[in-house]
């Protein structure tokens, strides 16, 4: 994975406008937080494989970035996101990782099931 450059991602994002996707989109700040911090309270978000057309979509911020998808009846909307997988060309594929590494935060967008 490589560091977002904002600009390209944009352009993907606009790429998918008005098509039937799928999404994945996850955030997790860990099933185990409490175990190492008492005070963090455990968390996480998970979708996969829903079905969704947005009609406007941008990325926003200096980084870690945020992605917002406009569709018909509301808004998804991810933060956190530092890293694109930028050899997969048919697919969108953007990953928010924490200072140790770690996965906190997965958007993908896709014109077939994950």
């Amino acid at each position: 994975m490589q560091l977002i450059q904002p600009q390209a991602i944009q352009t993907r994002i606009d790429d998918f406008v008005s098509e039937d996707l799928y999404i994945h989109l996850e955030l997790t700040n860990g099933a185990y937080a409490s175990h190492f911090d008492s005070s963090r309270a455990p968390g996480s978000v998970f979708i996969s494989n829903a079905e969704i057309r947005y009609t406007n979509g941008s990325i926003s911020g200096t980084g870690p970035y945020r992605v917002g998808l406009k569709t018909e009846k509301g808004w998804i909307y991810a933060e956190g996101l530092t890293h694109v997988d930028e050899q997969d060309n048919e697919r969108l594929i953007l990953a928010g990782h924490d200072s140790m590494g770690k996965l906190i935060v997965a958007l993908q967008l896709s014109r077939s099931p994950f």
